[in-house]
């Protein structure tokens, strides 16, 4: 798909696929869309023309498509019981990615990672690297503790926010 293409969907979107005063929404383009997500591995892609958008996401396992408006559901059953508190938010001791980018475990290939599971680190020492845009940031640890577990794997692409170990 070329950025004609893309051009094109933003100019159906505008008008509504159809030349109208009110845009509507064009199903034709959020598949085409979704369509580009798959060929090039986006997981986002918005675009805007005429002050119309259309936004098209991926979340894990499908594509979401944003913009919409949320729905109240309303019913008189109780609602289920609550899974139990151990899902809840991200282990106290874990250590976020700070940036989206590539997870490195030790300073360049071939060298032994900065920690391993079971070592012990103290505030500042260094655990990881995350390359972005072709600039390695270290990863310092928050405070310190044991290394429980680490949660990525060497070359990895990473999200911002994900885990990267746990500190115990």
């Amino acid at each position: 798909m070329s950025m004609k293409d893309v051009k094109s969907i933003g100019a159906r979107i505008a008008t509504g696929g159809k030349a109208r005063s009110l845009p509507s929404i064009d199903a034709a383009a959020i598949r085409e869309l979704a369509e580009l997500l798959t060929q090039t591995g986006l997981t986002e892609i918005e675009i805007e023309q005429a002050g119309s958008r259309l936004r098209v996401a991926r979340q894990s396992g499908g594509t979401v498509f944003a913009e919409a408006p949320p729905r109240a559901v309303s019913s008189s059953a109780p609602a289920a019981p609550e899974a139990p508190a151990a899902s809840k938010g991200p282990h106290p001791g874990a250590v976020p990615s700070p940036m989206v980018g590539t997870v490195y475990v030790a300073p360049e290939p071939g060298k032994p990672p900065f920690v391993k599971v079971g070592d012990t680190v103290q505030e500042g020492d260094t655990l990881l690297i995350v390359e972005a845009m072709k600039t390695m940031n270290p990863i310092l640890a928050p405070r310190g503790g044991k290394v429980a577990e680490i949660c990525i794997h060497d070359a990895e692409p990473v999200e911002f926010g994900q885990t990267l170990l746990i500190i115990s």
